[in-house]
């Protein structure tokens, strides 16, 4: 028997991402590791709250969380000394539940994700996926996080601090060039618009059609993994409308 090819490396696989995905994504449907790709993105988040924290202070974002219509009516019903117990206890607790967010929040996400990916790919286009492949293409789709949160840090050093976006850091979406006063639904869904979150798209498509195979076209694959995105994108638009 002729010696099975060992396959690419982690390192190949990390820069293969960005520069040959269909033989990356190929790779990784075959051998579905998730974890350095997984530690990677949790590292880039951290790194991005902790510069924003100690850079700019978790008292500006909150400050702007209170600049919306809902939230100041809540403040006039407090007494000053109420309002500055309460974002005081806000600046303590809000950098351990982005911190908690990044470590905990993200693996979370990425598994129901998968979830949800794998039941229409495998249950409904009856592509004959593997959850664990699924949920290995959406860990190293993920890796644009890693350009994006660079990005972001390097923002933070160079823009104003009153003017940084903690949610929006970049202008790589319709909403960087709105007001983030106005209307909460229109604004959310332009930010569901953002080019990053659009490439992690596009590879897990790519990641979807390597792991399928003939059995589903990229047209597809694509079609699988915007849908749920569509609908979850529309549904944080309305709350965010509703709750404004």
């Amino acid at each position: 028997m002729e010696p099975q090819p060992a396959g690419m490396g982690e390192f190949s696989r990390l820069t293969g991402v960005f520069f040959e995905p269909s033989k990356t994504f190929a790779d990784v449907a075959e051998r579905p590791r998730w974890l350095v790709p997984l530690l990677l993105v949790i590292v880039a988040s951290l790194a991005y709250f902790v510069t924003y924290g100690q850079k700019i202070g978790w008292a500006s974002f909150i400050q702007q969380q209170m600049d919306t219509p809902r939230a100041q009516q809540q403040m006039e019903r407090l007494s000053p000394e109420q309002r500055q117990q309460q974002m005081a206890i806000q600046a303590k607790f809000m950098p351990v539940i982005y911190y908690a967010g990044a470590v905990v929040g993200t693996p979370i996400a990425y598994l129901f994700s998968s979830l949800i990916l794998w039941g229409i790919a495998s249950g409904l286009m009856s592509a004959g996926v593997k959850f664990k492949q699924i949920f290995a293409i959406e860990c190293y789709a993920a890796l644009t996080a890693l350009v994006s949160k660079v990005l972001a840090i390097v923002v933070i050093f160079l823009k104003d601090p009153e003017q940084f976006n903690l949610m929006n850091p970049l202008a790589f979406n319709p909403a960087a060039f709105m007001d983030p006063k106005g209307p909460k639904f229109i604004y959310t869904l332009a930010m569901g618009l953002d080019l990053f979150t659009i490439w992690a798209l596009i590879l897990t498509a790519i990641g979807l059609k390597a792991a399928a195979g003939k059995r589903l076209s990229f047209g597809g694959a694509f079609f699988a993994v915007c849908l749920p995105y569509a609908v979850l994108l529309l549904l944080g638009a309305s709350l965010a409308g509703a709750f404004s």
